[in-house]
């Protein structure tokens, strides 16, 4: 009867546990939707690879919003739609750039302000765009890139 305890109390410690990294990872995930303030923006992107709802949108490193949904438009193109904080001004013709968080972590999304004296608005669009990178396809870059010089080295 007590090894049926222990075993009881070492999976109930271990659940536990589970669940308060469980907790912990996603209380960081703030959701900035709130429909009152701030705008909606949409950016349409060729690749959007491990991008997901709820993941941040950031300027100059400070978090200003939120993924709220992905679809895809007639030309097979991904757009993204993500809200941003109320009080945020960007001029229309800024960008956005999909980012990864180091080699494998997470993705989000960076705007980069343009230079316009136009404003985004509640329903912009934003096209100017850089794609997610896809982690296989640089390291098959590399890769090449590497057999490519080691075949140029041996030829001379």
């Amino acid at each position: 009867m007590r090894t049926e305890t222990k075993e009881i109390a070492v999976g109930a410690i271990v659940f536990s546990v589970f669940l308060g990294i469980m907790i912990f990872m996603y209380s960081g995930r703030e959701n900035i939707s709130d429909a009152s303030e701030g705008i909606r923006v949409s950016a349409s992107f060729n690749r959007i690879d491990g991008l997901s709802e709820g993941d941040p949108v950031y300027l100059s490193g400070v978090r200003i919003g939120s993924v709220e949904k992905m679809w895809l438009n007639k030309d097979f193109r991904a757009v993204v739609a993500f809200w941003l904080k109320g009080g945020i001004e960007l001029p229309s013709d800024s960008s956005a750039a999909i980012h990864t968080d180091g080699l494998f972590g997470s993705k989000f999304i960076v705007l980069e302000p343009g230079a316009e004296e136009s404003l985004l608005k509640n329903g912009s669009l934003i096209t100017f765009t850089q794609d997610a990178v896809v982690v296989s396809e640089l390291l098959d870059l590399i890769v090449s890139e590497g057999k490519a010089n080691r075949a140029k080295n041996q030829s001379q």
